[in-house]
């Protein structure tokens, strides 16, 4: 059986969307890289094991799970034992979407953030990124 695993110039790409990230800190557990706020996870590098499949999962926010999952069905899914608790994986074993992914992984920091970090994000960020609604998804209009 072949072994996939995460390549590591698309973990140090994934690392970087992350820690980039006000706060932002990275901790292994279960055997992957998850990336933490206040020590909340708010993504986790998974699939590096024997027949698993390299994606990265995150929370998404209240009401975009269906919009999510149609704007890439191909690369989008509900992961098993949290997707239920409102999470979303991406797949990372193909074409990457890097903006996509990123605005995904931002969006998820902000439902797990304390308020003084997503103030802080806010504040660097510019204007039309600002504008955007909380919770709302990458390419969809409202």
């Amino acid at each position: 059986m072949k072994v996939l695993t995460t390549k590591p110039e698309c973990l140090e790409r994934l690392r970087a969307i992350c820690l980039d990230l006000p706060e932002a800190s990275e901790k292994e557990a279960w055997g992957d890289p998850t990336w933490r706020v206040n020590d909340h996870i708010f993504a986790m590098q998974k699939g590096n094991h024997a027949g698993g499949r390299p994606s990265v999962w995150f929370k998404a926010p209240p009401g975009s799970h269906a919009p999510a999952l149609d704007r890439d069905p191909e690369r989008l899914f509900v992961p098993p034992y949290v997707g239920h608790q409102g999470w979303l994986g991406y797949y990372l074993d193909g074409p990457i979407d890097w903006a996509f992914l990123a605005d995904l992984i931002t969006d998820s920091y902000r439902v797990i953030a304390p308020k003084r970090a997503v103030q802080a994000l806010d504040e660097r960020a510019p204007k039309k990124a600002k504008s955007r609604r909380r919770g709302s998804v990458p390419g969809r209009t409202p």
